[in-house]
């Protein structure tokens, strides 16, 4: 992985195809939202099939926390919407068929020269594609399991949210003075 791709740096805001066909840039998909981003060896491996299926059986949960995901993989479209179908994955996939991401990143899995994939890593990114923590998926336990992604997500979440404890008497009375700018959804007043 690139050096400068460490808590506190700032991933890159890549634009690529969805598997809708649709050009979709990681900063858009992000919004205000904490993100997990997948970057996947692809449809192939078993391993990546697991973390999937992993993710998916938890994505209530991701989908009720305001918390984004996304997997990057190297397969075309064809390939990308079986792999995400087969695992019942209910966000974004997007293909770097090209590797623009891989290459960038410095991430070719040079031990497979066959599918030539990705080191699969996992990226948990606060709002503004801010780096939190990066996992080396490469064997499978590197992987982060539900409940580190539970942690670092809770890190995050509080970090970012100003409402995390509305018990805070300082948040109490700006509500009570038609102040709602810190609680969710953040609008100005």
């Amino acid at each position: 992985m690139r050096a400068d791709i460490v808590p506190g740096g700032v991933f890159p805001d890549y634009e690529l195809t969805d598997h809708t066909r649709t050009r979709r840039r990681l900063s858009d998909l992000q919004g205000g939202d904490p993100l997990v981003l997948i970057l996947s060896r692809g449809h192939f491996c078993p391993k990546d099939h697991q973390q999937h299926l992993q993710m998916a059986a938890h994505w209530s949960e991701f989908a009720v926390a305001y918390t984004q995901v996304v997997t990057i993989a190297t397969d075309n479209l064809f390939e990308l919407n079986e792999f995400r179908a087969s695992v019942g994955a209910q966000w974004t996939f997007l293909s770097d068929v090209g590797r623009k991401v891989q290459q960038d990143l410095e991430i070719q899995e040079y031990t497979d020269p066959h599918h030539n994939p990705m080191i699969p890593h996992t990226l948990v990114l606060k709002p503004g594609l801010v780096v939190h923590s990066v996992y080396n998926g490469y064997w499978y336990w590197g992987r982060p399991s539900v409940e580190d992604l539970r942690r670092d997500l809770r890190a995050v979440t509080r970090d970012i949210r100003p409402d995390w404890d509305p018990t805070l008497p300082e948040l109490r009375a700006a509500w009570d003075a038609g102040d709602h700018s810190r609680h969710y959804p953040y609008k100005q007043s």
